[in-house]
């Protein structure tokens, strides 16, 4: 019998698959297709302090094996999440959930975690210092290590629970920011967010999104971030989530032996509804293949080989 079970920042998981903020809404509409109580946990959709509408549309964009999206981090606003989404999604999910925090500036970063931390249901605060989808703050904390590292410690001196900072890809160094934000006081790192596009039309010669530019995910960016990840939980001392193009059983072995703890899956649950459930469904066997007993024993397990 083959052990799905991982520790996540000091909280157990039942298996590491969790869908990704953005691409799994609140949970609850999830719950109307399939017990969502199987997953690890789920991050649910990024919340700022304040209500926003997001971006202008069109928003999404469709490409070879990925999709680019700019929704700017359409959100009720942190109340409305406390007071009405979190109920909701009480009636339908029994475990910890992850809660995604964006903002912009330290002083919103630190009031939006320090409200959500008040919430039982939520056992980790995933930090987004990573988003390309927005004009000012998101990307711009995310892209310097002293920024990353003052959000960090912003929101580690009005929190309990565990921090998990959320990195961007669209950077020369990821390692000297992963560092900055753990000697920052953060328990953990989640990693990649989505890499920075663009698609035009050649029929209008206008950008196929009104925002321009967005955020390029799906399998296409797999290889950058089993590579980030390998990166990054070999320079630290503190999880990582991996994340990034994720979409089946063996891309989370392949993820965890680069050295995740538990791994994120995102763009795939907006072209299969059931992605998260048939992965899960789907581990024991991959396990079984490749000789696996317990997947907390492969985190970091890749065998490099021999310098000649």
């Amino acid at each position: 019998m083959v052990n799905l079970k991982v520790n996540l920042c000091g909280i157990e998981l039942d298996n590491p698959v969790i869908p990704a903020s953005g691409t799994f809404g609140y949970g609850y509409e999830f719950a109307e297709l399939y017990d969502i109580n199987v997953l690890g946990t789920f991050s649910f959709k990024g919340t700022t302090l304040n209500p926003r509408f997001g971006n202008p549309t069109p928003r999404i964009a469709e490409c070879p094996e990925g999709m680019i999206n700019a929704v700017g981090l359409q959100n009720p606003g942190v109340e409305k999440v406390i007071s009405e989404e979190l109920p909701r999604l009480a009636t339908c999910f029994h475990k910890p959930v992850m809660a995604n925090v964006s903002g912009f500036s330290l002083e919103e970063y630190a009031e939006t975690c320090a409200r959500l931390d008040a919430c039982d249901q939520v056992g980790w605060l995933e930090v987004n210092v990573s988003c390309p989808n927005v004009h000012g703050g998101g990307m711009s904390f995310g892209t310097d290590p002293k920024a990353a590292a003052e959000v960090t410690a912003a929101v580690k001196k009005v929190t309990k629970k565990p921090i998990i900072i959320k990195l961007s890809p669209n950077v020369t160094d990821i390692v000297s920011i992963a560092k900055a934000c753990e000697a920052a006081g953060a328990d953990g790192i989640s990693l990649i967010n989505t890499l920075l596009g663009m698609r035009i039309d050649l029929k209008t010669k206008k950008p196929v999104i009104a925002n321009t530019m967005g955020g390029f995910s799906g399998p296409a960016i797999f290889p950058v971030a089993v590579r980030m990840v390998y990166q990054v939980s070999h320079a630290v001392k503190i999880p990582v989530v991996g994340m990034g193009g994720v979409s089946t059983a063996n891309d989370v072995i392949e993820m965890m032996l680069a050295g995740a703890t538990a791994v994120e899956v995102g763009a795939a649950n907006l072209v299969e509804p059931y992605a998260c459930k048939n992965i899960i469904d789907s581990l024991p066997a991959a396990m079984e293949r490749y000789g696996i007993q317990s997947l907390s024993e492969i985190i970091g397990g890749v065998k490099l080989w021999e310098k000649m």
